[in-house]
């Protein structure tokens, strides 16, 4: 038994890249843990990665190979394997790598100051220009520090800091406490649009104390990456618009009672709708047939994608005038 379980989606066709994610948690200089790799129906077999690699390091890793169920529904199964005696599971997407103190940085943060849900910050990369350091939070957000070294901030009402702003949380630099892995999963269904935000919510809201450390947990590694590679002309956007729209629905069902949150959904759900819509108008435009289907099934669940037909509309002959 181990302190830390890291779980590792695998979905990968080139080789080196897990071995490259496996390395750097090797390389922690806080080394109480087993690692649990999900092999979601990949390409290239996780296992194959393993071949050659030290007996002591492959005795600390299971392999579970599964049908294709997404990252979401890959990192349930990881969770399901936990075994009895952990503490903790952390994650790491099998493209990302860890900074070496991460898990002592954790472990730290987490143990003195009795913390169930934690975020370190994500190295900076020019392709991350999205993501900030957790000490903007001070400013922007109130956020108060409650440990010196590493640097680490509580942040009153998380949940409604988060949805103005997601660019603070990655999963490769989360890690929760038993009595959350215990009971909040991914929903697996919505996979490629925002299934790590619900999840991020659903363990804000179980977590006694959720904590957040500025010190950097992991480094953007460089593999596929199915979300980055769909863009609003890809077969896949559609789908994908949708999944973030039911994933803010049921945002917005958790926040019903706090208007400034469901407002700042409302919008999110909005910005779906119009980005979904515009996508289909540009396959009419290139004479290919928009998803009728999924435009029927969303419309169904949700009647507000008509009104935005229109508004889009009247705006296109607004600004032809």
């Amino acid at each position: 038994m181990a302190t830390f379980t890291v779980i590792i989606p695998f979905y990968q066709r080139e080789p080196g890249i897990l071995t490259r994610a496996l390395d750097s948690i090797f390389a922690q200089t806080y080394s109480d843990f087993d690692i649990i790799i999900v092999d979601d129906e990949s390409p290239l077999p996780a296992a194959r990665e393993l071949e050659g690699m030290d007996a002591g390091e492959r005795d600390r890793i299971r392999v579970i190979r599964q049908p294709n169920a997404g990252p979401g529904g890959a990192r349930n199964t990881g969770l399901d394997n936990i075994l009895p005696g952990t503490t903790f599971a952390a994650f790491l997407d099998s493209d990302d790598i860890w900074l070496p103190t991460h898990l002592e940085n954790a472990h730290k943060a987490l143990t003195t100051l009795e913390g169930d849900c934690y975020w370190a910050s994500m190295q900076a990369d020019e392709d991350f220009y999205y993501h900030f350091g957790m000490a903007k939070l001070e400013e922007e957000a109130g956020a108060r520090r409650v440990m010196d070294e590493p640097l680490v901030l509580e942040v009153a009402d998380l949940a409604s800091v988060m949805l103005r702003n997601w660019s603070f949380l990655h999963l490769s630099c989360m890690v929760i406490a038993r009595p959350i892995f215990e009971t909040i999963r991914f929903e697996p269904t919505l996979r490629l649009a925002a299934e790590d935000v619900l999840f991020f919510c659903d363990c804000i809201l179980a977590a006694k104390r959720p904590i957040l450390c500025d010190a950097a947990g992991a480094g953007r590694g460089r593999g596929i990456n199915i979300f980055h590679s769909i863009d609003n002309q890809s077969p896949q956007f559609l789908r994908q618009q949708f999944n973030t729209w039911v994933a803010l629905d049921r945002l917005e069902k958790r926040f019903s009672r706090r208007p400034q949150d469901v407002a700042s959904i409302a919008a999110y759900k909005n910005t779906a709708r119009r980005q979904a819509l515009w996508s289909q108008a540009g396959l009419v435009r290139r004479r290919k047939v928009p998803d009728l289907q999924m435009l029927a099934r969303w419309m169904m669940r949700d009647p507000a994608l008509i009104r935005t037909v229109f508004e889009l509309g009247t705006g296109k002959i607004r600004s032809a005038r």
